[in-house]
Parts: C-alpha cells; sequence; structure tokens
C-alpha cells in the first residue's frame, strides 16, 4: 500500500479526515525517532531498538581486498510475536 492508500484507509476505519491520519503517522515516526533511544514499542506491532554492532572485518567486493569496518549503532526493529502469527497465518 502506499502512504494515500494507508491513510485513506485509516481515515475511514477510525472516522477522522485523510489530514488528521497523516497528522498522527507524522507524530508517532516523530516520537519513534526521539525515543529509539530507550526502545520504542508498537503494541501489536513491534519494537524499536538501539544495537551496537562490534568492528569487523569484511572484503571489498569490486575488488577482493579485506577492509576493517568500524564499530557502529544501528536501529532494529524487533517484530512482536503476535504480528508475526497473525501475518505466517494469513
Amino acid at each position: 500500500m502506499t502512504k494515500s492508500q494507508t491513510l485513506a484507509s485509516l481515515a475511514e476505519k477510525t472516522g477522522v479526515t485523510k489530514a488528521q491520519a497523516g497528522q498522527f503517522l507524522d507524530e508517532l515516526a516523530a516520537l519513534a525517532y526521539s525515543e529509539a533511544k530507550n526502545g520504542f514499542t508498537i503494541p501489536g506491532l513491534g519494537k524499536l531498538v538501539l544495537v551496537n554492532r562490534k568492528a569487523r572485518m569484511g572484503r571489498n567486493p569490486a575488488t577482493g581486498e579485506q577492509i576493517h569496518i568500524p564499530a557502529k549503532t544501528v536501529v532494529k526493529f524487533r517484530i512482536a510475536k503476535v504480528c508475526k502469527e497473525g501475518v505466517l497465518s494469513a
């Protein structure tokens, strides 16, 4: 679904305007970005978490030469069990 289709569906099912549904999604995303460092949970869907990756050795695919990949922090989304069951059983 496109963003426009998502907003239309949410607006229809909740009885709000598309603009209000869009504003809600924008605010939810902004809240998720600011709270990701503490773990941001969307009940029934999953959780945003920060994960520290160790430094490691990699390989340049073009030349085959070994390169050092530095340690970094990445954002991951862990899917909730109820979401997995709902999607996989459909």
